[in-house]
């Protein structure tokens, strides 16, 4: 969890913590080891029914789909001055979080900033883009700053635009969006500062003048889709959401409502940049939650003791380790990936190249992503949350009540162990579970015998169930604040 989430949780409690969620201890009804092979069991029996029962896949464009836009709610939704109200909005709060940031009082409990940005943004961005839509799409405030830049050139100089239009290569592909999100997570696992107001707001200004470079260099839509990874990164996890925008047959635009995790079906692979990009983010909240468990404090207490501690080459160790494991996290994922996409092909149908493979299936792992993001940031959303109720009346900590929220209240407790442990269940199995039926369905696309694409399948259930335990794992382990 980031730093913010320790600040928060000092007032509740020290040291050792109970259970995957702040709140009352909770135990486990029966030993842990059942609830991984009932789960690992699950995924199992998912797959064997889907061999049985699933002959053909599905075209991938011949699901059903809703024309929201019939109704008078659709309408409004992408109503020009809806959505112009969202962007606005959106460039509000992004003022008032680098603002308040700046110039506000320097305590992660009493600024807006922290809170805005790894709860409401980071978590909060992630499960609507998952769960709703790709709304990071439509109020960007980064990307609506340069638009309203290039309209105000126009403006002023007929045909004018703020763009050199360089010709981006296209052998970077989204490599310059897989570095920046390995930076981020970074920011939120390593750096010290990441709860310091002044400078997540210094990160932000940092952040948008990179974005804003990338736009001036090479045009605005060839920098958000190649280089600008929030973009890239909540586009992936709203592949699974039940909406879409599409070209109509009058030549506008059409909000769509579709089944679950369709989007993720595709016929052709995602280029190799994308693929590390997924496996990436499936690395950073795996590794998120490795760093909470008594096991990864272990390993900190054996390489950076604590008597060291308050030296500084022992806190420089730990940083080094810790940014070492923010590394390595992604390409150990990367490593075993590529192994069993080689399994895969060797299971299946042999002239089906690797590469080929790993962009087909990279996809189907979308939904554990999204799974495990839920079941691990669920109770630090439900408590940092709350806080955002009285930093609205007092966003700069200056002792301000706008709205008359300041003393709000806060519930610590409002989601507890017990449902945390559940939820968590819940989302993992059942992520795991549409990923195989994701996967099987890929597979009977791409292999044109049933038998190959049964074969190919046994080492990609392999692996998820395997990730299934190990997410179980991490999740049922009592959280040590390290950080």
């Amino acid at each position: 969890m980031v730093a913010v989430t320790l600040a928060i949780s000092s007032f509740v409690t020290t040291g050792l913590a109970h259970a995957h969620g702040f709140g009352a201890r909770y135990d486990l009804p029966i030993p842990l080891s059942l609830y991984l092979a009932g789960a690992g069991l699950t995924v199992a029996v998912s797959f064997a029914m889907l061999a049985v029962f699933m002959r053909s896949a599905p075209v991938s464009d011949e699901h059903w789909r809703l024309d929201l836009t019939r109704t008078a709610g659709g309408r409004l939704l992408v109503a020009p001055g809806f959505l112009l109200a969202c962007r606005t909005l959106a460039v509000a709060l992004f003022l008032v979080a680098v603002a308040a940031g700046l110039f506000g009082v320097q305590s992660p409990l009493k600024n807006i900033a922290p809170v805005m940005v790894w709860a409401i943004w980071w978590v909060g961005m992630a499960y609507i883009s998952a769960l709703l839509g790709d709304l990071w799409a439509l109020v960007n405030p980064l990307d609506t700053l340069f638009a309203w830049a290039e309209a105000l050139c126009a403006r002023i100089w007929p045909g004018g635009k703020p763009a050199i239009g360089l010709r981006y290569p296209d052998a970077l592909g989204a490599w310059p969006a897989v570095l920046l999100f390995t930076a981020f997570v970074w920011m939120e696992l390593v750096w010290e500062h990441s709860d310091s107001p002044a400078y997540l707001a210094a990160a932000m200004l940092a952040y948008s003048a990179l974005t804003w470079l990338g736009m001036l260099l090479f045009g605005r839509a060839q920098w958000l889709c190649r280089g600008e990874v929030f973009t890239l990164v909540f586009g992936l996890l709203a592949r699974f959401a039940p909406t879409e925008v599409r070209e109509s047959s009058s030549g506008g635009h059409a909000l769509n409502l579709r089944p679950y995790g369709v989007g993720l079906l595709s016929r052709e692979p995602v280029p190799a940049s994308i693929v590390v990009l997924v496996l990436a983010m499936l690395a950073a909240v795996c590794f998120d939650g490795f760093m909470e468990t008594p096991l990864w404090a272990s390993i900190l207490e054996y390489y950076a003791p604590p008597a060291q501690i308050m030296a500084s080459d022992g806190d420089a160790a730990r940083t080094w380790l810790q940014t070492a494991g923010v590394i390595a996290a992604p390409l150990l994922f990367v490593g075993v990936y590529l192994v069993f996409c080689r399994l895969v092909a060797w299971s299946g149908d042999a002239r089906v190249p690797v590469t080929r493979i790993a962009g087909l299936f990279v996809l189907t792992l979308v939904p554990i992503a999204i799974a495990y993001h839920l079941a691990h940031y669920l109770s630090f959303l439900a408590m940092a949350g709350q806080y955002l109720i009285p930093l609205v009346s007092d966003p700069f900590g200056f002792g301000w009540d706008l709205f008359g929220t300041k003393n709000h209240f806060v519930r610590i407790g409002l989601v507890d162990a017990r449902a945390v442990w559940y939820i968590s269940i819940g989302a993992i199995v059942m992520g795991h579970v549409i990923a195989v039926y994701l996967a099987h369905c890929v597979a009977l696309q791409a292999y044109s015998d049933r038998r190959a694409a049964l074969c190919s399948q046994w080492p990609m259930v392999a692996l998820m169930i395997c990730y299934t335990m190990t997410s179980l794992w991490i999740i049922a382990q009592p959280i040590v604040t390290t950080r």
